[in-house]
């Protein structure tokens, strides 16, 4: 019952032609070549059983809640906020796209290598054995942009933790940029062009609007805060029509997050070790420049949806699990009460309150 538009022309595609060209459509709009060769795989496992495309995407995503978890705990010094990043994820509202659709692998495959290049380069920025992970970053952003070509717009994050950090490595700096340039000389050579097409059979030089954009931009904010911005067709249920406990239990749940938010500006005014506060910037640039990034690459196109925002709502909540770990940084872990109130408490607040949601 899931399969339906893009999943039965995918699967019609599967079944008339040759491996080679599935996954290298050479001409085509669009060239995702990894997406492509890891879909020929999960359809030549699954065979006719399409049932079985529903527990795969189950099992995939509960891999990258893991990861999540995993991400969200270095972050936060904290299992048990780790854990409620990876089981927001988990039950978000947008999973539906990547849970319930064949086409749900793409998004998956691309978030989770997204999310790599943001924890990678956060590694590099907080000086731990920066090259191999600026190195790492590199990589997967070669191979996240063969899965959805939006992706490209986080080349400038590869260039900005450089910039942050003073490298003077011409090797890092060329590692960057031949990601980059390697990443559209294979796109002119696949399919003529460097730039991205857009959703709907459109091409967004001829649909770009910047009027849209910034609207989009701030419907995709929305979408994060638990705000559906509609249209209906997109969303499920707009806020306008959406009942009055819902939009209370959302309006509760964003006052929990503002005040880690609150507490985590006031300390970082406070702070008096210059260099804390320093990386404490960094590192928040960072965050906040791959979550505008992503926002931005999915609002240049004719319309928003909600699966294009998977990718800014993790980062938000790896951000929050970030503005944890420094609210309660040389708190002892043994220190439970002292690490749950105010901080871990107001965290809780927000799941409970979204979860209905």
């Amino acid at each position: 019952k899931g399969l339906y538009m893009d999943d039965l022309y995918f699967w019609s595609c599967y079944g008339e032609q040759g491996f080679l060209q599935y996954v290298f459509p050479l001409g085509s709009t669009r060239f995702r070549f990894l997406y492509y060769l890891a879909a020929w795989l999960e359809m030549a496992v699954v065979g006719n059983h399409v049932n079985w495309f529903v527990p795969f995407n189950i099992l995939l995503n509960t891999a990258v809640s893991c990861s999540v978890y995993l991400i969200g705990r270095r972050l936060s010094r904290s299992k048990g906020i780790g854990f409620l990043c990876g089981f927001m994820y988990l039950m978000s509202r947008m999973a539906y796209y990547q849970i319930g659709q064949v086409l749900g692998l793409m998004e998956t495959m691309a978030l989770w290598m997204a999310i790599g290049i943001l924890w990678y380069l956060y590694r590099y920025m907080d000086g731990e054995d920066g090259r191999k992970y600026y190195y790492l970053s590199c990589a997967l952003y070669f191979g996240v942009c063969f899965v959805h070509e939006r992706y490209m717009v986080l080349f400038p994050l590869l260039l900005f933790v450089l910039l942050v950090k003073g490298s003077k490595d011409l090797t890092e700096w060329g590692a960057g940029l031949a990601s980059f340039l390697l990443v559209q000389a294979i796109r002119v050579f696949a399919i003529g062009s460097v730039l991205p097409a857009g959703t709907g059979g459109t091409q967004v030089a001829d649909t770009f609007s910047l009027s849209d954009t910034f609207k989009y931009a701030l419907s995709q904010i929305a979408y994060v805060f638990g705000i559906n911005a509609g249209p209906e067709h997109l969303n499920g249920c707009p806020w306008g029509q959406s009942p009055l406990v819902v939009k209370g239990l959302v309006l509760m749940a964003d006052a929990a997050i503002a005040v880690i938010v609150l507490a985590f500006a006031a300390k970082l005014v406070r702070e008096k070790r210059k260099e804390y506060r320093v990386r404490m910037l960094k590192n928040s640039a960072l965050f906040i420049l791959f979550t505008g990034l992503c926002i931005a690459s999915s609002s240049v196109t004719i319309r928003v949806e909600m699966r294009w925002v998977y990718v800014s709502l993790v980062s938000a909540l790896l951000f929050l699990a970030y503005m944890y770990g420094e609210l309660t940084e040389g708190v002892k872990p043994e220190l439970y009460l002292k690490r749950l109130w105010p901080w871990g408490a107001a965290f809780a607040c927000y799941v409970v309150f979204m979860l209905p949601v």
